[in-house]
């Protein structure tokens, strides 16, 4: 019998997010926590004599412009391995949207191909080709809730930070990731900014775990310019009654956090009449959760981190 498994493709929030200036690659220098969460797409994996994919959505492209593909051609380049197999995307996470959801799966079908194919690839080796995919891939192949630092590549575990009750809302608006960097015009970084850099990422890291984190993106504000929409979006989930509400990645997604789930449902319901936007009712998915449902690709993921 073929070969054939599903893994799901987990979505992401960003808890913070600091953009500490630009680096001499022309990147920016980032530190913030992903955390990943219950919206998902799922992807099929299935054995052929060629790599093909194919997608519920008609508006996803299925050829060389998609992560997926992308990912399958960089493991044969880098292990010079035959990686075929057809990759059936069910989507479910809006793109674009600040949510993750091309960095999700490119870094599920790394794991999931290499299993198909039966790749002798070590977790480091995938998180190296998944850093080449995207800044947010490698963040990816470990879940739960990390430090991301560098371009955001550098992942480090953070202590499991629990929501049961959060509420996504994803406008119909497609932010340029370029503009929102160009808007923030981040100073050039110097060599004798690093220390100073740990430390912000220190400290922000340790508010979070110690549960006083402010909430903060530093996209906000340039986003919010562009589109002042999703100001409103966010100003309209505090009023509805969350403790907390904020910018995921450089949007258009905002997520709220709520302390139970009856003002998470008045805020879902405040938001039942608008026009041209999504709603989410989710959870935080813990590092071990992540993990057990990618049982299929388990032998390459890290026992520990």
């Amino acid at each position: 019998m073929a070969k054939s498994f599903t893994l799901p493709s987990f979505a992401k929030i960003n808890l913070f997010l600091r953009i500490l200036g630009k680096r001499s690659d022309n990147y920016h220098e980032l530190c913030t926590a992903f955390q990943t969460i219950s919206l998902g797409d799922k992807l099929t994996f299935q054995e052929s004599v060629e790599l093909r994919l194919t997608c519920n959505d008609k508006n996803v492209p299925i050829n060389d412009e998609n992560l997926i593909i992308k990912a399958g051609k960089l493991l044969f380049e880098k292990t010079n391995k035959t990686i075929v197999g057809k990759i059936h995307l069910e989507k479910n996470i809006p793109f674009p949207g600040g949510l993750g959801g091309g960095s999700s799966n490119a870094a599920t079908a790394l794991l999931g191909l290499s299993t198909l194919c039966d790749l002798q690839i070590s977790f480091e080796e995938l998180c190296e080709i998944g850093s080449e995919i995207g800044a947010d891939v490698p963040f990816f192949l470990y879940g739960g809730t990390a430090l991301g630092t560098g371009r955001g590549t550098e992942i480090k575990p953070l202590k499991n930070f629990d929501g049961n009750c959060l509420l996504i809302i994803t406008p119909n608006i497609e932010i340029s990731t370029v503009e929102a960097y160009r808007r923030i015009n981040a100073q050039d970084l110097t060599n004798i900014d690093s220390k100073s850099i740990l430390k912000i990422c220190r400290d922000e890291a340790n508010w979070l775990e110690s549960g006083h984190l402010n909430f903060v993106n530093d996209f906000e504000e340039s986003v919010f310019k562009i589109e002042p929409e999703i100001k409103r979006i966010k100003e309209k989930l505090l009023e509805s009654g969350a403790k907390t509400a904020l910018l995921s990645g450089s949007g258009a997604s905002v997520f709220a956090i709520f302390d139970n789930e009856e003002t998470q449902q008045v805020a879902f319901n405040a938001f039942e009449n608008e026009a041209n936007m999504r709603k989410f009712a989710v959870k935080t998915i813990s590092r071990q959760e992540y993990q057990n449902s990618l049982d299929p690709c388990k032998h390459l993921l890290p026992k520990s981190f």
